[in-house]
């Protein structure tokens, strides 16, 4: 007998710790490659963006095992990461890092060219928008 398939929220939970694993890849080599020519702080902003377009496309691939059939599903898909994603981020700097609020908080402040929102922003839409192209792809 074939098992029962997983659920929408099984499968969004499997598909968010691959987008962390892909991201803290990403970061491993910010760090490593990007920070020692760009600067820290202008390496993490650029990385906002190639971390979103890498989401984007983990995302895109993945789309029809998802399996987020509608609008609702994908955004409250896309909701229930950005919380995920907030709690991963904060407590890994904290914690495996040991950074301060103070240096946390720099990611968010957009009127210091912190960029984490707009990428949160974008993996909170990435359900929606991966599907969105892909049908309009078929």
């Amino acid at each position: 007998m074939k098992p029962p398939p997983a659920s929408l929220p099984a499968r969004a939970a499997a598909l968010w710790l691959l987008l962390m694993c892909v991201e803290m890849l990403h970061g491993t080599l910010r760090t490593l490659l990007l920070a020692p020519l760009l600067g820290d702080f202008p390496a993490r902003q650029l990385s906002v963006l190639t971390g979103s377009l890498l989401n984007f496309a983990v995302v895109y691939a993945l789309t029809p095992w998802l399996a987020a059939l509608t609008r609702r599903a994908r955004l409250a898909t896309g909701a229930a990461w950005l919380i995920l994603t907030l709690l991963f981020e904060l407590g890994l700097g904290r914690l495996a890092f040991g950074l301060s609020w103070n240096r946390l908080a720099e990611d968010f402040r957009l009127w210091d060219g912190g960029l984490l929102p707009l990428g949160l922003a974008l993996l909170t839409l990435t359900p929606l928008l991966a599907a969105s192209l892909r049908a309009r792809l078929r």
